[in-house]
């Protein structure tokens, strides 16, 4: 467990992105990024000796990045205080329908193993191992042991941010965050997706869905004869 603030900064300023994956991640589909973080063990201060590292791998799953705006944002669930207020801030300065790409992981920890050796003999065994398999999508991070998740997080966020700039280029080559006055300004990939969304519930998917999208975007008034149409 961490003691404070301090522990967490200090150990994102310890985490070393060894070898990155060789792609962005994905536009229009879902990426799967496995990973290494390699760590000395806790009890290395104690015995000095002992030359051995924890190697933990597992993957991330990135679902497809979505369009997004800081309306559509404020309606959604699980955000901090501090980030609603942020949202609300964003929504001031730039306006309610400002696109913006939101991207949604989840971890997935596989196994945890002590090998013998220092963290640079270890890590450079693995790396070395990835670029024989041409392995693009596998990244290799050094972290500390008892933080090793924030050194995970650490490198998602970077990923995440070197991906941004492409990502949002494609977005914008097929017009998908073009503003749609119809609609009150909302970007063009958030109609289509409300369209998606119709079609999938006149073959039987659930409408609340589509109403909480509505919702989210403030768009029910807007499709609110066809939303009830639905259940003639």
């Amino acid at each position: 467990m961490f003691e404070s603030e301090k522990d967490l900064i200090k150990a994102v300023q310890k985490t070393r992105i060894v070898r990155k994956p060789l792609q962005h991640l994905a536009t229009f589909g879902t990426t799967i990024i496995n990973y290494y973080v390699i760590t000395e063990p806790i009890y290395s201060d104690i015995d000095e000796s002992k030359k051995e590292t924890v190697v933990r791998n597992g993957r991330v799953n990135s679902g497809k990045p979505q369009i997004v705006t800081p309306t559509y944002a404020l309606n959604l669930k699980g955000f901090s205080s501090e980030a609603y207020k942020y949202l609300e801030f964003i929504s001031n300065k730039f306006g309610v329908n400002s696109p913006g790409v939101l991207y949604q992981y989840k971890n997935e920890p596989g196994k945890i193993n002590i090998l013998n050796g220092s963290v640079e003999e270890v890590s450079n065994n693995i790396i070395k191992e990835l670029n024989t398999k041409k392995d693009k999508l596998t990244a290799v991070i050094v972290g500390v042991d008892e933080l090793w998740d924030v050194s995970l997080l650490k490198f998602i966020h970077d990923f995440t941010s070197e991906s941004l700039v492409s990502n949002v280029n494609e977005f914008n080559s097929r017009g998908l965050l073009q503003p749609q006055a119809q609609f009150g300004g909302v970007p063009k990939a958030a109609v289509q997706r409300i369209e998606i969304l119709f079609n999938q519930v006149e073959f039987g998917a659930d409408p609340e869905i589509l109403k909480k999208e509505l919702d989210r975007w403030g768009l029910f008034d807007h499709y609110e004869e066809r939303f009830l149409n639905l259940f003639k």
